[in-house]
């Protein structure tokens, strides 16, 4: 297996609500989509939303389970103006604040929200190492 993570599919709730906030909201580039599915790139990787219910039963397991996934994703920023103006952006579009944007014990700075499926999506900036492919 190569080391890549090609898609992230969240598996949401409400399609058109999450598309919605997605696109309009955090303005990610909405890619020609199927009926049921929604896609966006995102600089390497793709984004995936479909239904929660929908995507359970592909992964052939339970529908059923609430409470924190195990993972965040995140989306690292070039200052700490970037991840504060980024999370008023995202708060503003419908997303609920999980932490603050606060500098840490790492010594870089982050806040998380809660998309509106709950999904945690960490800013952040780290002084010391850029993560991921530079942005255009």
């Amino acid at each position: 297996m190569k080391p890549r993570i090609s898609m992230i599919t969240l598996g949401v709730r409400d399609l058109a609500a999450s598309i919605h906030f997605y696109e309009e909201g955090l303005d990610f580039p909405r890619m020609e989509s199927p009926p049921g599915v929604a896609f966006f790139t995102l600089n390497g990787t793709w984004l995936g939303l479909y239904g929660r219910d929908a995507l359970a039963e592909d992964a052939q397991v339970s529908k059923e389970g609430e409470g924190f996934p195990g993972f965040s994703l995140a989306h690292n920023l070039a200052s700490e103006a970037e991840v504060d103006r980024v999370m008023a952006q995202a708060l503003a579009a419908g997303a609920t604040l999980a932490k603050a944007p606060q500098k840490v014990f790492w010594g870089g700075y982050s806040g998380y929200f809660k998309d509106p499926d709950g999904y945690l999506w960490e800013l952040a900036h780290n002084p010391f190492a850029w993560i991921g492919p530079r942005d255009d």
